[in-house]
């Protein structure tokens, strides 16, 4: 049985663990969290908002690959078989963090809907505050660590998911992070750009979904002869146009390029001098939207974009 706050009302909740693959349905009357089996992705998680003043405790993590972005997150973890929440994030914060807990209050048990890839991840995070003694030694996962009172301003980027737990926190949006819940239910625009020979011949492609799924655009110019990366970058504006002639205020940009998703989300800055101009065509275009986000996908998870692209330096081959 948890204990918290929502506004000034006091709840309670208890939560049953059952295998995975589960949703989590909440029924506030009897404050109960129900299980159902559906087929879609879902995390569980439990997250510990640690303050030292006005400051939050965001952690950097590992990036695993050397070409990987660089992401902080609030120290976050998973439930292990058989254990209770409370007890996961004492031993998460002991493990990656060698801080340990003196006080620990049950903050909100959240859920939203974050994006990955080309579908939604339905996520349920128990939010702690918590009180700590003991050096902070970020380790295993972490590499560094910083106490921050204004997201907007830190020069970091958030994983999604803790910038999501912020934004329901603290309410708003924060300025560097395009928010999740807006556009998780939006239309989707797949787009891809292929050249051969890089340089050489090249088109782009792109595949519109509506909300539910259902194609309701696609298709593929030749764009000339130009570089891989400048073909991306073409491809991903006319998805952006493509959305707005549509009347779009919100809406997802799937691509396979992860330079192009990066350098969109601010992960990374554009450098070359072929693309620059084109990065800051988008940047005026986006101007139409109310919120977006770009989302990178692996190659055969963008196939329609990614044949109108192929089809359209065909065409052009062919005569």
């Amino acid at each position: 049985m948890f204990k918290g706050f929502r506004g000034n009302r006091p709840w309670s909740i208890r939560i049953r663990f059952y295998p995975p693959c589960i949703y989590y349905g909440e029924n506030r009357s009897v404050g109960l969290l129900r299980l159902k089996w559906v087929d879609m992705k879902q995390r569980i998680r439990v997250t510990a908002i640690i303050r030292d003043g006005d400051k939050i405790l965001v952690l950097k993590r590992n990036r695993g690959r050397a070409e990987a972005p660089v992401f902080w997150e609030l120290p976050t973890g998973k439930i292990q078989f058989g254990e209770q929440p409370e007890e996961a994030i004492n031993h998460i914060l002991m493990e990656y963090t060698g801080l340990t807990v003196t006080s620990i209050r049950l903050k909100d048990v959240i859920t939203f809907t974050a994006l990955e890839g080309a579908s939604r991840l339905y996520n349920l995070y128990v939010v702690y505050e918590i009180s700590v003694s003991g050096k902070l030694d970020p380790k295993i996962r972490y590499s560094a660590y910083k106490y921050v009172s204004d997201f907007n301003n830190a020069g970091i980027h958030l994983d999604s998911a803790t910038a999501a737990v912020l934004e329901i926190e603290n309410g708003g949006v924060l300025s560097s992070h395009s928010s999740y819940r807006d556009t998780a239910s939006s239309s989707v625009i797949f787009v891809d750009g292929a050249s051969r020979g890089n340089p050489g011949p090249s088109g782009i492609g792109y595949c519109v979904k509506d909300s539910s799924g259902k194609i309701i655009k696609k298709g593929g110019e030749f764009i000339g002869f130009t570089t891989s990366r400048s073909a991306e970058y073409f491809a991903m504006k006319k998805g952006i146009e493509i959305a707005i002639s549509f009347g779009f205020k919100t809406a997802r940009f799937i691509s396979d390029s992860l330079m192009v998703v990066n350098q969109l989300n601010g992960v990374m800055k554009p450098k070359n001098q072929d693309i620059i101009p084109i990065y800051n065509s988008i940047q005026e275009l986006l101007q139409n939207f109310e919120s977006v986000s770009f989302m990178h996908v692996p190659r055969e998870e963008n196939t329609l974009a990614d044949a109108e692209a192929n089809h359209a330096i065909d065409n052009i081959l062919k005569s």
